[in-house]
């Protein structure tokens, strides 16, 4: 079970330059599975840049970045090893296709891990089958492919690898609702399958409550509340400080709550909400 510690970490880009910008400030974090976490904040708070250090695509300015207790730069000749370790699917994973056809930029990840040609078919199909890439697109160009299906070719590709550690930066941007409610129930039959650790970025509140155990917020390149979901949602209004949202239902509770049905102020789904309310109305009758 992989863990992933964030000791200190600040990263600035354009370091010493007039326009210097300081995405993180001293940044302490200790993220375990088999679980969800989330990772949310207003545009600019840090968040995409915190997950690209988690598995080497950039090197933190201070501090370290620690994998199962060992920096993941102690030997940088090795920082490949950790890309495979720690799977990052981009916030635009179409981008990340580049192959003459879909099962070939599948197999990329398993061939460099050194497999052989009988280990790596099979984890191509493993891995199309699990994203719902019909396996009749494998010999097609993946830029020939639609929006939803280059995002499943793209997470295949990272799936394929098996990593310890997924990490997927806004997965369903851009999507219609049916579509991103079928690939982040994958993300999360993938993690409960795999006992694998699973970061999830997203700026939709509905998704973190959905589909996290935990959620991490940042703000300003800062660490602001870090909890599950009904700790952290319960926080609304410095939730709304920060230029973030909350999920609807929790606003409903809210005004429940101002008509004398106070449901708490930890609800952040409907089924929770729900639950909640029954218990409130079933309890009031007795």
């Amino acid at each position: 079970m992989a863990e992933i510690e964030l000791k200190d970490v600040s990263f600035i880009y354009g370091a010493g330059q007039p326009y210097e910008i300081r995405a993180l400030d001293h940044i302490s974090l200790t993220i375990g599975g088999p679980a969800v976490t989330g990772f949310m904040g207003h545009t600019g708070s840090g968040k995409s840049t915190l997950v690209q250090l988690l598995n080497g695509i950039l090197k933190p300015s201070d501090g370290q970045v620690l994998l199962d207790g060992k920096d993941i730069w102690a030997e940088p000749k090795k920082i490949r090893d950790i890309r495979f370790r720690v799977g990052l699917v981009m916030q635009y994973p179409e981008y990340q296709l580049f192959d003459e056809t879909v099962r070939a930029d599948i197999a990329f990840g398993p061939k460099n891990m050194g497999m052989s040609k009988e280990e790596v078919d099979a984890r191509v199909l493993e891995a199309a089958r699990f994203v719902g890439l019909d396996e009749t697109l494998l010999d097609h160009s993946p830029f020939d492919l639609s929006g939803g299906q280059k995002r499943r070719a793209a997470l295949a590709g990272v799936i394929a690898m098996r990593p310890e550690v997924l990490v997927l930066d806004e997965p369903a941007a851009g999507l219609d609702p049916g579509g991103r409610r079928e690939i982040l129930t994958r993300i999360r039959d993938y993690q409960r399958a795999s006992g694998s650790l699973v970061i999830l970025v997203s700026h939709s509140m509905e998704d973190m409550a959905l589909y996290c155990d935990r959620v991490v917020v940042l703000s300003h390149g800062k660490l602001l509340l870090d909890g599950d979901c009904a700790s952290v949602f319960s926080q609304y209004e410095t939730l709304l400080d920060a230029g973030l949202d909350v999920p609807q239902i929790t606003y409903v509770a809210a005004a429940l709550a101002r008509y004398g049905i106070d449901i708490g102020r930890d609800v952040y789904t409907v089924k929770y909400a729900a639950q909640r309310l029954s218990e409130k109305l079933g309890g009031g009758a007795s």
